[in-house]
């Protein structure tokens, strides 16, 4: 045998289970629930997914595909167009995924990335048929090491009926010794997570299970999908500069220090620009405890900035993937990748106090948040972790530009078509405009510091005008009901919120 497979396939009683993708996909039946890994395009199950479509060409079936989040490869968008979903849970970001799931061509189950867990455990969802695990490594005690993210793959090997293991020996070996597996009773049954600063371990280096359970091993060899965000611009610099005011008034008033807080931020374009802006800051010893670590993380610890970071996965450019694997050494004591479960678990956000960083398609006058809806209806990609953090850290967070699609929508809307978070869990918006802190403010005041601070000009007018009309209705949150959904109503027929009568030249 390969020395290359000998060195990673550690277990010899699993040698003889060697098999094809197409082997180990020819296994899977119409109807099954598939536990594939992945979480944000990282160390996701690659070979097997691909030949299921292939399969898909002369068979007509379909499965259930649970995840960590979404898929890297195209993954979600070749099993969408195969047709092969059913059911998709708990996060996706892919555009013709999401066109069949708001065309109502499959059924997506929107969830916080901490629930699924959960749900999977005391067996709401339907059980898992197959998971499907990347692994750098299979020990000789039988752990299995995961690859660049642990996601939801704990559980998934824990509770399902059998298990294929992608064996890739294209990801850094480097990375056994960077997981802390730490596995959750029920319900009811179990006692705290001791789990008290960012850096400690608590559980194993890999993922137990029983060798019975392993009906296949497939050899692999890719990297992941490289991530897709973008550089920061004008904007996103602006709304770093703003979020850095922010700290500084924090520990100016004596309630953060220099080091701040244990940082979170969600994935994404925007908030990996935001947190990149931290490089030219004062700040210094930071933490991060989040489910995902894109490159402004590894920027960050570049620059002397981060002493240890937390999560779930790791998603980097190509450019900084290279960079980053080529030198893991440097990295990993400064590095732990858990479960979604345990990165995302309320009892350790609110413990360890975290600030969180999450991106916002629009927030309303009192600081209502829609992270999933555009116009209310059409599913973009989810809500994934963001409410796990908002509702439970020290300081909830939302970021978003003040409009879109060159100024014909205003992110800044009297109503939320949607409401992800509600106005109890918001504790700062920003935008490129400006921040406002909504801590203890009424919802009258609230009103007015967002439309000031964080509304773009060609809308604050407008804004203020409906917010004047609504107050004369009186209430607790005014609102003049047959105009809150005026805005999305009118950029439906005329391609923009903005009213004639406030004609802006940008």
């Amino acid at each position: 045998m390969d020395k290359h497979i000998t060195e990673r396939l550690r277990m010899n009683d699993l040698h003889t289970r060697i098999v094809s993708a197409d082997e180990a996909a020819s296994w899977i039946q119409d109807g099954m629930t598939l536990g594939l890994s992945g979480f944000t395009r990282a160390g996701d199950a690659k070979a097997v997914p691909t030949s299921l479509v292939e399969r898909a060409k002369t068979e007509t079936f379909k499965v259930n595909i649970f995840t960590g989040a979404s898929l890297g490869f195209d993954l979600d968008k070749l099993m969408a167009e195969a047709g092969i979903i059913n059911k998709r849970l708990p996060f996706q970001a892919d555009p013709s995924m999401r066109k069949k799931i708001n065309d109502g061509n499959l059924y997506f189950v929107d969830q916080h990335l901490s629930h699924t867990a959960e749900l999977i455990r005391s067996e709401v969802l339907d059980p898992i048929d197959y998971a499907i695990i990347e692994a750098v490594a299979i020990t000789e005690e039988g752990l299995i090491i995961p690859a660049t993210s642990v996601g939801n793959s704990s559980i998934f090997i824990e509770k399902a009926r059998n298990v294929i293991i992608e064996l890739n020996l294209a990801q850094p070996a480097e990375l056994e010794g960077l997981h802390d597996i730490y596995s959750l009773n029920e319900q009811g049954k179990r006692g705290p997570i001791m789990l008290t600063s960012v850096n400690e371990r608590i559980g194993e280096i890999g993922i137990p299970v029983d060798p019975a359970k392993i009906k296949g091993i497939v050899i692999t060899k890719s990297l992941d999908s490289s991530s897709t965000i973008v550089p920061p611009d004008e904007e996103t610099a602006q709304m770093a500069a703003h979020l850095i005011t922010f700290f500084r008034e924090e520990v100016k008033a004596g309630r953060l220090t220099n080091e701040l807080a244990p940082l979170q931020s969600g994935i994404g374009s925007i908030a990996n620009a935001v947190l990149h802006g931290l490089i030219d800051s004062e700040f210094e010893n930071l933490e991060v405890y989040s489910e995902v670590l894109q490159d402004a993380v590894f920027d960050l610890f570049d620059h002397g900035k981060i002493r240890f970071a937390s999560a779930c996965s790791i998603t980097l450019s190509e450019e900084k993937m290279n960079e980053v694997y080529a030198n893991l050494e440097k990295y990993r004591d400064k590095l732990i990748l858990r479960p979604q479960e345990i990165s995302n678990h309320p009892e350790l956000i609110r413990r360890l106090g975290l600030l969180s960083i999450n991106t916002a398609l629009e927030a309303d006058i009192y600081g209502n948040i829609n992270s999933t809806h555009v116009s209310g209806t059409k599913m973009m990609n989810g809500i994934g972790g963001s409410g796990d953090f908002a509702r439970n850290c020290r300081t909830a967070i939302f970021v978003t530009k003040s409009t879109a699609k060159n100024g014909t929508i205003s992110s800044i809307v009297p109503f939320a078509s949607h409401v992800d978070h509600t106005e109890h869990d918001v504790d700062i918006l920003v935008t490129e405009q400006g921040y406002a802190d909504l801590r203890g403010l009424a919802p009258r005041e609230r009103a007015l510091v967002i439309i000031h601070n964080c509304a773009h000009p060609m809308y604050k007018e407008q804004l203020l005008q409906y917010f004047e009309e609504a107050s004369l209705r009186g209430g607790q949150t005014p609102h003049i009901l047959e105009k809150a959904f005026s805005w999305h109503t009118r950029l439906a027929d005329q391609g923009t919120m903005l009213e004639k009568q406030f004609s802006f030249s940008l």
